[in-house]
């Protein structure tokens, strides 16, 4: 029942109840037959007063019970609440009707809310932590490495043209390593925060992938890693991307694969197909890596999650990389997925929409070439 309610019955009930006890009285005068009439007005005004009395008692405990009550019960939540406790649940039930029941179930959409915010604020102070964490580590290797690369050169221990070559190229390898970190950390900041700075523009699929393959294959040539490369696609099908961006997913993808080929030597074979699905077109990177557990596949596009919890130096990394190749793949609209058999490799596929174009005919219809669509 409202509070504007309970207000006007007891309004009302103060306001009868003297006519009420009023026309009583009369009546029981009018009803006396013998008898004292000072003893009988003694009686009626003892009687008033255990009405009245009665009357306040009863409508007190009805608004104490329907308002005041409650009110207390929340204070003592919102007091919870200031403390930062957010598993306070008001004892009463908060399907009541009326101001109170809406005011419970206000605030049990705050609780829940502010708990809701509470516990993201401890995953994400958590997520920070490792990221701080696996940065230090990650970066205390390449810096290690090109300080003592440095001493060396500094010492004279490579004492020839090619020794002294081979700790350039190291320490020129290692900065560009810390590099791609920080770019990696940078890029990081920036999807938390839903600006990743795209520009869409229609891109040839086969001249750009031919282009990302050749620049690839340099770099897997010198680690002794095989690439192989086929594009299914026709030479005019095109889709909407940022270069930039899509040439960050597949550097990622391969990168990963290279971390994860569980050969000492660093070798092993990546196999990229573009394939041609009618209105998409669909890139997988396979590899013959050690390959992924069945159970961990569905957490590999999570923030930070790694399936090598040792985190020794040849498989380093933020841990971020595949949540940024997934996130930017569906900024571009499509959706990322992988494929894995434990000892014998990993498949990334991505799927990406074809540009569409719009052809009208002289009756007005509008007729799509199937070549190419719109993302």
């Amino acid at each position: 029942m409202r509070f504007k309610t309970r207000l006007l019955i007891t309004s009302i009930t103060i306001i009868i109840m003297p006519f009420i006890l009023v026309i009583a009285s009369f009546y029981v005068i009018q009803s006396a037959v013998e008898g004292s009439y000072s003893r009988l007005i003694t009686y009626m005004c003892i009687a008033f007063v255990l009405i009245l009395i009665a009357t306040s008692l009863i409508l007190t405990t009805w608004l104490n019970r329907g308002f005041f009550e409650p009110v207390n019960e929340l204070n003592v939540a919102m007091k919870h609440i200031k403390d930062g406790n957010f598993e306070y649940m008001l004892p009463t039930d908060i399907n009541e009707k009326g101001e109170i029941g809406e005011l419970y179930r206000n605030y049990e959409d705050m609780r829940l809310r502010l708990k809701e915010s509470a516990d993201e604020k401890v995953i994400r102070e958590s997520q920070n932590k490792e990221l701080i964490s696996n940065i230090s580590h990650d970066l205390k290797t390449p810096i290690t490495a090109i300080k003592g690369y440095s001493q060396g050169l500094l010492e004279g221990v490579a004492d020839t043209p090619e020794r002294q070559m081979k700790y350039i190229r190291t320490i020129y390898n290692k900065a560009n390593d810390m590099n791609n970190l920080i770019n990696e950390l940078t890029l990081y900041s920036s999807i938390d925060n839903n600006r990743i700075p795209y520009n869409f523009t229609r891109i040839n699929v086969g001249d750009y992938f031919g282009d990302c393959i050749e620049e690839i294959g340099m770099e897997l040539e010198n680690k002794d890693i095989k690439l192989n490369y086929a594009n299914l696609t026709t030479p005019d099908t095109q889709i909407v991307a940022d270069a930039e961006q899509l040439k960050r997913v597949v550097n990622n993808i391969v990168s990963n694969s290279v971390k994860y080929l569980g050969r000492e030597d660093g070798s092993g074979i990546i196999d990229i197909r573009i394939l041609d699905e009618v209105d998409s077109v669909r890139v997988e990177i396979e590899d013959n890596g050690k390959g992924i557990g069945a159970q961990e596949i569905p957490n590999i596009f999570d923030r930070f999650y790694r399936t090598d919890a040792s985190r020794n130096s040849k498989q380093g990394g933020s841990g971020i990389g595949l949540s940024i190749v997934k996130k930017i793949i569906e900024d571009h609209g499509g959706y990322i997925w992988a494929t894995s058999h434990e000892g014998e490799g990993t498949c990334m596929h991505f799927v990406l929409r074809k540009y569409m174009e719009y052809h009208e005919k002289a009756d007005g219809e509008n007729v799509v070439d199937h070549d190419s669509e719109f993302l």
